[in-house]
């Protein structure tokens, strides 16, 4: 049996994709609460920033995976407007119900779809766009999910991976104190749950670095690959490019 990492922990990697969806059934409810605190609000300014370098044209077509809660789905559909599509996806039941159920509060009707993004069900050159934000690094095989990915994808379409990455050396020690004793005291205190965020921060540190995870993009077939370091590497957004 192969093995994998689910945070700092070692498992068979059947089990992993199990117990990501234990983490997120979890925390779905108090997702968007969390993220607003422990980010302090910068998740907002990070999914901006992906939008606008998304650069969505009316009629494109769009594929939002590991789209949880809906917030780039919801921006990206108010660019490509009626003539275009924007496809919400997630692994997780929960996630997936707690954004549509967003989506139609604010009277969007996107297509919706419970789906694994290392065996997308969509047709070779489909979506002008693929996006996944804070998902990648849950997906036991991403050098399959990021090869679906690209297949995909249109000649020429763009995949935006928005993702937690590695911080810049002088933030290193503050950002590890504040990942590691204060992201489990919040998710108790606001989730219930301090575990969750505690596989959260452990994690971001497994997740390929900036320069390993282009390599990969490149690797899964996409021709150029760049890379946006924001706050300090605390994120980055990688945009590659099928050529």
């Amino acid at each position: 049996m192969s093995s994998t990492h689910f945070g700092f922990e070692t498992v068979d990697e059947t089990q992993k994709a199990r117990r990501v969806r234990g983490v997120f059934d979890s925390v779905a409810s108090r997702y968007d609460i969390m993220n607003d605190l422990m980010s302090m609000g910068l998740h907002r300014a990070w999914k901006a920033y992906t939008v606008a370098v998304a650069n969505l044209k009316a009629g494109d077509k769009v594929l939002d995976i590991a789209g949880g809660t809906g917030d780039l789905a919801r921006a990206f559909a108010r660019k490509v407007g009626e003539r275009g599509m924007v496809v919400h996806t997630d692994i997780n039941e929960a996630m997936l119900r707690t954004g549509r159920e967003r989506l139609l509060d604010e009277g969007m009707v996107l297509p919706t779809n419970l789906c694994d993004a290392e065996a997308l069900p969509y047709k070779d050159n489909s979506f002008d766009l693929v996006s996944v934000a804070f998902g990648l690094r849950n997906m036991t095989h991403k050098d399959k999910a990021l090869a679906e990915m690209c297949r995909v994808l249109r000649p020429g379409g763009r995949l935006l991976v928005l993702e937690f990455s590695r911080v810049a050396e002088p933030l290193r020690k503050p950002y590890d104190w504040y990942s590691f004793k204060v992201l489990p005291r919040l998710g108790q205190m606001i989730a219930g749950d301090a575990d969750s965020y505690r596989y959260l921060a452990e994690s971001i540190r497994m997740h390929p670095a900036q320069a390993e995870l282009k390599a990969m993009m490149k690797t899964a077939g996409f021709g150029h690959v760049d890379v946006h370091n924001l706050t300090g590497g605390v994120v980055a957004l990688h945009v590659g490019i099928k050529c």
